[in-house]
């Protein structure tokens, strides 16, 4: 669970890997995690890439591709900023992480849009995960010094309407993970941290409806995001995909009147990295080699494979076949009660599978705008007692200026 549950410090693992220098050793967790079927966790670098960065979308959830578009769609859909109604706006978000752990990790998003004209808009986003202050340590637990291992993201944003209901758009960021600055071990392996780029593409699409005598909203949305290369803590030999993912939504709006309306929200999301294969075991229940040292799968594919196969490959890799693919699906239901447009209640539920990971948890919200400014928070409640992510907060808040 500590891989998706994020899950404590989720670099102390990558950090032993790298300080030690073992790239073999890292390898070898995986695949034992690959080998129970009971826990086939997927794992990558850089996983706040996919974290809900602000306090409406993880109120509801975790959900948000096909929601109505504000500041934070770069994070959730590229093709719904140009349909944003104001000229122009940011938001701020601020989450304390894994409270119920340590004191000092968090989680920061910041995120501005611009129209350009009637049809198109420009967006820019900065995220930076603090992850506290850690004591570094060697393979063999000598201490090598303190440090403050921290992920930043930065990305801009460009979409544009199709038509007058169809909208599409396209991001691109710089990633920068350093987990143990360039502090050595005893051993003389080095570290250093990781750099890469990604991209995302999304598409949007809305449409008024009638049923009954009510008035309505439906749209849908799907992406791909963090399309980019592995990256490396250490050596080109030793790399590791980033999270690569596709999320499919879709949201119903209904208004009551010309007050009080209802969104009610639906995602689906799957990581497009390769799933962990079982390998052979000798007798003894060690794992089994060729000829040239190399582990022999059993059941499943190679994880070590080029950015495109990976993708691809993913949809059909998993050892236990198309139920194995089924459960790596995780799904988030959400609910928007608006007032106004200046009084928001919102729910939801995230619904993870056992196997790959088994987070589960419900979430509320509510949110208060007042003029051209904006509040929200979001809280979250697991359904596992003791749970990690337990009493999570999340805080945000915006800023907008309406068209002239």
């Amino acid at each position: 669970m500590i891989n998706n549950v994020i899950l404590g410090r989720y670099s102390i693992l990558t950090l032993i890997f790298v300080l030690a220098g073992f790239s073999s050793f890292a390898q070898n967790s995986v695949i034992i995690s690959g080998q129970d079927p009971s826990r086939r966790v997927i794992t990558t670098a850089v996983p706040f890439l996919n974290f809900a960065p602000d306090s409406r979308h993880s109120a509801m959830g975790d959900a948000g591709v096909a929601t109505s578009p504000d500041a934070n769609s770069a994070h959730w859909n590229a093709g719904k900023l140009s349909f944003i109604k104001d000229d122009y706006g940011f938001s701020i978000s601020h989450s304390p992480w894994l409270g119920k752990l340590v004191n000092d990790m968090s989680l920061n998003y910041l995120s501005g849009y611009k129209k350009i004209d009637e049809n198109s808009a420009f967006g820019i986003d900065l995220r930076y995960f603090n992850m506290g202050d850690i004591l570094l340590t060697d393979g063999r637990g000598n201490s090598i010094g303190e440090f403050n291992p921290r992920d930043i993201a930065i990305g801009g944003t460009y979409s544009r309407k199709l038509s007058a209901n169809l909208g599409l758009g396209i991001s691109a960021r710089f990633i920068h993970s350093n987990l143990s600055g360039n502090i050595s071990s005893a051993s003389g392996a080095e570290s250093k941290p990781g750099t890469g780029v990604g991209a995302d593409i999304g598409i949007y699409h809305q449409k008024a409806i009638v049923a009954g005598k009510k008035e309505g909203m439906w749209s849908w949305g799907a992406t791909i995001t963090n399309i980019g290369p592995k990256i490396t803590y250490n050596s080109a030999a030793d790399l590791d995909y980033i999270p690569t993912s596709l999320r499919l939504g879709t949201a119903y709006k209904v208004f009551f009147n010309p007050t009080n309306s209802i969104t009610f929200v639906l995602d689906a999301n799957k990581l497009l990295v390769p799933t962990p294969p079982t390998y052979k075991t000798n007798s003894d229940g060690t794992l089994a080699t060729d000829a040239s040292g190399n582990l022999i799968i059993s059941e499943g594919k190679d994880p070590n494979r080029p950015l495109l196969s990976g993708i691809f490959g993913s949809f059909s890799d998993a050892p236990g076949g198309f139920q194995e693919e089924w459960s790596e699906f995780t799904f988030s239901l959400g609910m928007e009660y608006l007032y106004a447009d200046k009084f928001a209640l919102r729910t939801g539920y995230f619904h993870e599978d056992a196997t790959k990971g088994g987070r589960r948890y419900f979430t509320m919200g509510a949110g208060f705008t007042m003029k051209r400014i904006g509040l929200d928070f979001s809280y979250l409640v697991p359904q596992v007692q003791n749970h990690p992510l337990a009493e999570t907060l999340r805080f945000s808040m915006k800023y907008s200026i309406a068209s002239k």
